[in-house]
């Protein structure tokens, strides 16, 4: 007698799917054409049919310990090729997205990142903090504009004569390190609980475990030389374009992070042990001649631009393709306009000399800023951590610490 197996839907996820783009997935009849043009798909491993399937009948388990969900880039050939406009390449944003928030730590914050209708109090956090640590450190007044062009937002936060550390970056350090540090533990928390479960729903069991050296040299840097190289969408088809987008937003992110490293170091390494006038100069602005000023100009700029390009691949999807706007797609989206538009505004308001709009710039700057850091593990900022995570497990169970145990 054949053995039955029962399927209990899961009626809230796939409602939720529904709401977060996979709302086409019910016209899927498993033709199996996504799966022939896919490049990720197998004899073995008919991608993204099963995923298809498994959305359909709300097999939330199964979708989210599977990594080819994760691997799957959106190149949109499988939508393209769809003969009954079931959009798996939509449907498969949709499962990322439950996947971010089903991984997610604190559940609680998860939850609140993943609904639009969430959104004034996903504002006001950071604008309540930043804004009630402005009026706290006593800086929450304008300086003459001889002042501003002297010290820039350096006295953003007010001024002490502590020789050690300046007032500004006290504040600045109480704000954004713990925020990163949360995001940082929040992801790694994620990430593990997604490798775990994908390593329970592998048929072949193995004891041998990878040590942190080989995981590292086997695994996770040949990942990240792939993922800075954009092999996988170069191979696109539909949307190849989209590399045009991530590729300078990658390289700004990139130069943004040596430049604030720069400014760590400038501000308050080297000012530690200079005289008190040179201590002054090194505390202002960064001259527009120094090359990393230039530096962050430019990668200002690439992010504005690559933003922007994926901005208008989004619309135009939506426009053309027929796909849903989502809350997913269009907040990080429009979140990283922002830290890009108010970084560089702050920046040419205050060449221009006018303290009051610029330190209202400045102030949306550090709100998006804060933004970005404490909800990149629940967004679609979240894809380079766990897609890394993925592309690291296809190396793992296709690895020897996994195949000796088929045979057993």
């Amino acid at each position: 007698m054949s053995e039955v197996t029962r399927v209990e839907p899961d009626l809230d996820f796939i409602k939720y799917l529904k709401s977060a783009g996979g709302d086409s997935m019910k016209k899927c009849y498993q033709c199996a054409t996504c799966s022939v043009v896919c490049p990720l798909s197998s004899e073995g491993n008919p991608f993204p049919r099963k995923e298809m399937i498994w959305a359909q009948w709300g097999l939330k388990g199964k979708l989210a310990a599977d990594p080819d969900v994760l691997l799957c880039h959106q190149c949109g050939d499988c939508t393209a090729y769809c003969p009954r406009g079931a959009k798996p390449g939509d449907v498969l944003g949709a499962i990322r997205a439950y996947v971010y928030t089903h991984f997610g730590f604190p559940q609680g914050l998860a939850k609140l990142c993943c609904s639009g209708k969430n959104l004034p109090i996903l504002i006001a956090i950071p604008v309540l903090l930043i804004g009630l640590l402005w009026m706290v450190s006593g800086g929450m007044h304008l300086p003459d504009v001889e002042t501003f062009k002297e010290v820039g937002f350096g006295q953003f936060f007010g001024h002490w004569d502590f020789h050690w550390l300046s007032k500004n970056v006290f504040f600045i350090d109480i704000i954004f390190v713990p925020a990163f540090l949360f995001a940082a533990f929040a992801s790694l928390k994620g990430a593990k609980a997604m490798w775990d479960q994908m390593c329970a729903s592998l048929e072949a069991k193995s004891d041998f475990r990878p040590s942190a050296k080989q995981f590292v040299v086997d695994f996770l840097l040949p990942v990240v030389v792939e993922t800075v190289q954009h092999k996988r969408f170069n191979e696109c088809g539909e949307n190849q374009n989209r590399v045009k987008g991530h590729l300078p937003l990658m390289l700004s992110f990139v130069a943004l992070f040596v430049v604030t490293n720069y400014g760590l170091i400038r501000k308050d390494i080297v000012s530690l042990f200079v005289s008190e006038e040179m201590r002054a100069i090194l505390h202002g602005p960064i001259p527009l001649s120094d090359p990393f000023k230039l530096l962050a100009n430019i990668g200002a700029i690439a992010l504005i631009v690559g933003i922007g390009i994926l901005w208008a691949n989004r619309s135009k999807s939506e426009d053309e393709q027929g796909a849903k706007a989502t809350f997913y797609d269009w907040f990080l989206i429009g979140l990283i306009m922002s830290v890009g538009i108010s970084g560089l505004g702050a920046e040419l308001i205050r060449l221009l000399g006018v303290p009051s709009f610029a330190y209202f710039v400045y102030f949306i700057h550090l709100v998006s800023v804060f933004m970005l850091f404490l909800y990149m593990p629940y967004t679609k900022f979240a894809h380079m951590i766990y897609r890394t995570v993925a592309m690291a497990f296809e190396k793992y169970r296709d690895s020897s610490f996994v195949k000796p145990a088929v045979g057993e």
